[in-house]
């Protein structure tokens, strides 16, 4: 099998705190868990411009989460919550990355801010604020370490992502205020938490286009690891 060059795109911090210049940053259990699965990770820089040469050198891409939201303006909200937070040169190239990497049938695997992005993409709205939206809601900023789960979503049968982890039920960290809301005719929905909370999309268009709204790059169950090599063995054809 050949290694497939996997892109990851990177979070973008001000000065402050390891540089007082501007700098990216990943967690190294994204990078991980690709060369773990058999890919190449390559970190990317967030250049708008240099889209299509990304896009020719890689086999797959990963858009990662981070603490920060898409611009309500993007899926046509004419309102804005007070708790959003935009990151809009990365938001800009992760959307054209994406919908590039999606134009050349590449694999893309959106995790937890990438799912959301991923899902206004392809035509879906996102609730702002879940607490202001969702009646019971449970703790989707979950209190405890990523390393544990936080509740458990109903995997939805027939979809891809029943097929890649071969269970109705499985448990999942959480660390997200926002959600997918508005489903588009493209968006088929793969995974729902007990308090109705979509968790999970795919694009069956694509031969693999999948959000999950959790980090299965922390490995807290196999149906995590079963994803990232699913992800990955699609990267290499």
């Amino acid at each position: 099998m050949n290694v497939p060059v996997i892109g990851i795109t990177l979070d973008s911090e001000d000065p402050g705190g390891y540089s007082n210049m501007p700098w990216y940053a990943l967690r190294q259990n994204y990078a991980d868990v690709v060369v773990e699965s058999g890919g190449l990770p390559l970190a990317l820089p967030h250049e708008p411009d240099q889209v299509a040469a990304y896009v020719e050198k890689l086999d797959g891409l990963v858009v990662t989460g981070g603490a920060f939201d898409v611009d309500p303006a993007m899926f046509g909200a004419t309102t804005r919550h007070d708790t959003v937070v935009t990151k809009d040169r990365r938001t800009l190239f992760e959307k054209n990355v994406t919908e590039a990497m999606l134009a050349a049938d590449k694999p893309v695997l959106g995790i937890c801010g990438g799912q959301q992005l991923l899902h206004v993409i392809l035509g879906g709205t996102l609730i702002q604020h879940i607490p202001d939206e969702v009646e019971n809601a449970l703790a989707h900023e979950q209190p405890n370490p990523r390393t544990e789960a936080g509740h458990s979503v109903k995997v939805v049968a027939g979809t891809l992502l029943h097929r890649i982890v071969g269970t109705e039920t499985l448990a999942v960290n959480s660390a997200h205020h926002q959600a997918a809301k508005e489903v588009s005719s493209n968006i088929t929905v793969n995974a729902v938490a007990e308090d109705g909370v979509i968790e999970g999309i795919e694009d069956n268009r694509y031969r693999f286009c999948l959000g999950v709204q959790w980090h299965p790059e922390y490995l807290i169950s196999e149906g995590d690891r079963r994803i990232i090599d699913a992800f990955i063995k699609a990267s290499a054809r």
